[in-house]
């Protein structure tokens, strides 16, 4: 019988991190072909400040202290793969450790920057630039259900051209393999079956707790959230730069909603869980990839590192999940 577990994971290069309500583990190929585990200590802010795991501020918390330690977990592993040894070359051994550090200081503010402004381009200015075109073609207005549907659609497509275009990277592919074997390894242990390349090969790729589903769950969400905002205040939507900061304030409560919609459908396995869950799913089929039998090997070894020490209380469906990492 199937079983819910609380544990999630991340696809690293050449590694992947698994956490548990108990611990963080990561485990990495080494370059000699061994493999590393190794641990997160850190504590989430939510155990201090109870009012920080209530529902939806939960999901907001979980999701921003994901991206700082999936960052992290992912330079580690870059680190001990020897993805990151291009650094050791002549050139850069010139450089004291200090100037090496503040150069990759300054890369991350760039990179951030740049980031932050694609994304406001891409996801703010494009949408609202296409109706209004569309507007100016049909020399019509359009209802606020419709407005946000064309947005929310443009803001998919170019979400699902990005995931499609950057699958074709070498190394992206990798990672989207040990996605897979991540996948497929959490699987095996709901299923309470014993971890071995075997059993995780017999598993699916696609599951529906996948941060893959948590970003399509934010985009088909952001219809409802900005429909309804535009049904209350009308006015709001033809202001545009108070259209952009509603759009931003939005964006932690349509966070908090989907990390609850996520978990709801992780949790639960019938008709209406199967309707929400089918474009994130569909999605994996990009985002993951069959993996190898050493990449299976990595995903056991992190999910046995971070195993609760009661594995059949964590495989309860009936488990009330606390603190837990669904980014899988």
């Amino acid at each position: 019988m199937a079983k819910y577990t609380s544990i999630g994971g991340q696809a690293l290069i050449e590694g992947i991190m698994m956490k548990s309500p108990e611990k963080t583990a990561l485990a990495v190929r080494m370059p000699n072909k061994e493999i590393d585990i190794s641990y997160f200590d850190e504590k989430s802010i939510k155990e201090k400040y109870k009012i920080l795991g209530l529902p939806i501020i939960r999901g907001v918390v979980g999701f921003v202290e994901s991206m700082i330690q999936g960052y992290k977990a992912m330079m580690i592993s870059a680190d001990k793969s020897g993805f990151t040894d291009f650094e050791e070359e002549e050139a850069e051994e010139k450089m004291s450790e200090e100037k090496k550090n503040l150069f990759v200081s300054i890369i991350m503010v760039i990179g951030v920057v740049l980031g932050v402004a694609l994304a406001v381009v891409l996801f703010m200015l494009l949408p609202r630039l296409v109706v209004s075109g569309l507007r100016w073609i049909f020399q019509t207005d359009f209802s606020p259900v419709v407005r946000s549907s064309i947005e929310q659609l443009i803001k998919l497509s170019v979400f699902v051209l990005y995931v499609w275009l950057v699958s074709f990277m070498k190394d992206i592919k990798r990672v989207f393999m040990y996605h897979g074997a991540e996948h497929k390894t959490i699987f095996c242990y709901e299923k309470g079956l014993e971890l071995t390349v075997e059993n995780v090969r017999q598993q699916k790729r696609f599951h529906p707790r996948c941060g893959t589903s948590f970003m399509i769950l934010m985009i088909l969400i952001s219809i409802i959230f900005s429909t309804v905002v535009q049904l209350i205040f009308p006015s709001v939507y033809n202001i545009y730069w108070l259209w952009v900061a509603v759009k931003i304030l939005l964006v932690p409560i349509v966070c908090g909603a989907g990390y609850e919609v996520l978990k709801i459908c992780g949790r639960y396995d019938n008709i209406i869980t199967k309707i929400i869950s089918a474009p994130g799913l569909w999605l994996q089929r990009i985002t993951t990839c069959e993996p190898e039998d050493d990449m299976i090997e990595i995903a056991i070894a992190a999910l046995k590192a971070c195993e609760p020490e009661n594995p059949d209380v964590d495989r309860s469906i009936d488990k009330k999940e606390e603190n837990t990492n669904d980014n899988i």
